[in-house]
């Protein structure tokens, strides 16, 4: 069965198409048991961030598998649009998908190369998919692998060296703005991750805090670990702006929380004084309209990637070696994928082979009564070694072929399946080896 990737991401689609199959994380449950109900669909995994929509897929058949993931996505975006989604998406089969997966787990794939958060993410999409029942074998095995190879590429190499990310980006554009942050009123909208970076940041900047978040109860939480923060209800940011020097939203609202109107009402209260914002979400929080207004500033997350990008020399001298790491782990992953072709047939061979001995030795104790306890666990004890050492090379050798030469290792599960009455069902050669090319 092939193993799939299908996706988005910052390097194939704008902000203004990502935004619109971006999934909230309280929806991750339900979109994961809606994909486990297409019938080609066997195993499937949601990584959602700001930067991509991948799911990964285990599938029953390719064509139809990709049709009905497509058909999924586009029932799943937010309202109508007018564009091809295709044209921003890429398919990626077998070792393409696999070695896409531990790129992005190992951060040479973010939209800021070694971002630290992206591993967490990875680790949140498998999490999320145990809880909803989609995450099979396969997948379980690739994500634990992927997960490994981000945890070696950040103790082994550089790749995560100097503490720059998305939020921290933020907060050095506003410097190139507004001057010294000393002083200056900064409003954070958003308590996540993202927002909760910006804020210790600006805190480090000598900056006024003003703080937001859906839920008040987070944006006071927030406040109390910095010890500083003047804490507001979401409805109240426009007044917030009034006296803002500083922006920095990055919410998962699916909507604008600040529409052009808004803006503009609190610009006309400033005296002419520039407001500065910074959008990191995606969907994005700022209605990009805002930007005509007189006085406003606005930066979205794609120009700061952009931007922090071209400082990371250290990082990108790393890559080679993290591409070294995610060799070793795609190639550890395909040779377990691809032996596990034959496991059906090993042990179907170990269980009937066990069976008989079991039967033999109950008629040997029946037929002789008299034996001591220990006779009969010796006794026992040998008959395993027989079977064991009987059964060894010929298991070997197919688990072997299975991982050098699977159409050969096929074969010899089908003649194994054949002598020996089991019954298996082998795969098609051609169907086996669908979802993984070494090549």
């Amino acid at each position: 069965m092939p193993l799939v990737c299908l996706g988005l991401s910052h390097r194939t689609a704008p902000v203004e198409v990502r935004e619109r199959h971006a999934f909230p994380s309280s929806m991750l449950g339900e979109t994961l048991v809606a994909l486990r109900d297409y019938e080609a669909v066997v195993e499937a995994v949601v990584l959602a961030t700001c930067g991509r929509l991948e799911i990964y897929a285990e599938l029953e058949d390719y064509e139809a598998g990709t049709e009905q993931i497509k058909a999924f996505l586009g029932n799943f975006r937010h309202g109508n649009v007018e564009y091809d989604m295709e044209s921003y998406m890429y398919t990626l089969l077998g070792r393409q998908a696999i070695e896409h997966l531990f790129r992005v787990s190992t951060g040479l794939d973010s939209m800021l190369i070694g971002e630290a958060e992206i591993l967490g993410q990875v680790k949140e999409a498998y999490v999320q998919a145990q809880r909803a029942g989609s995450l099979g074998k396969s997948l379980h095995q690739l994500f634990r692998e992927a997960l490994s190879a981000g945890k070696a590429a950040r103790s082994q190499t550089r790749i995560g060296n100097d503490s720059v990310s998305i939020a921290t980006a933020a907060i050095e554009m506003a410097k190139s703005h507004v001057g010294a942050l000393a002083g200056k009123t900064a409003v954070v909208v958003g308590a996540g991750s993202m927002g909760t970076t910006a804020a210790r940041r600006l805190k480090s900047e000598g900056a006024r805090l003003v703080l937001l978040n859906r839920t008040h109860e987070r944006a006071a939480e927030l406040a109390q670990q910095l010890g500083t923060g003047e804490v507001k209800p979401l409805p109240a940011i426009a007044n917030a702006l009034r006296d803002a020097d500083l922006v920095v939203t990055s919410t998962g609202a699916s909507h604008f929380i600040l529409d052009e109107q808004k803006v503009l009402d609190a610009m006309t209260a400033r005296s002419e004084r520039p407001l500065f914002i910074v959008d990191i979400a995606v969907p994005r929080d700022v209605d990009p309209t805002v930007a005509e207004i007189p006085g406003v500033a606005l930066v979205g997350i794609d120009a700061l990637a952009a931007v922090v990008d071209e400082t990371l020399e250290a990082r990108r001298e790393a890559v080679p070696f993290v591409e070294e790491i995610i060799e070793e782990h795609a190639t550890r992953f395909v040779d377990w994928y691809q032996s596990q072709a034959t496991v059906p047939v090993i042990a179907s061979l170990t269980q009937k082979a066990d069976a008989i001995r079991e039967v033999e030795l109950e008629r040997l104790f029946a037929r002789c009564p008299d034996l001591t306890e220990r006779e009969r666990m010796l006794i026992t004890g040998m008959s395993l070694t027989i079977v064991s050492r009987l059964l060894h090379s010929a298991i070997a050798r197919i688990r072997e072929k299975a991982i050098s030469n699977q159409p050969e290792a096929l074969l010899q599960a089908r003649v194994v399946d054949e002598l020996f009455d089991l019954g298996v069902a082998i795969p098609e050669i051609s169907a086996a080896l669908t979802g993984i090319d070494i090549e």
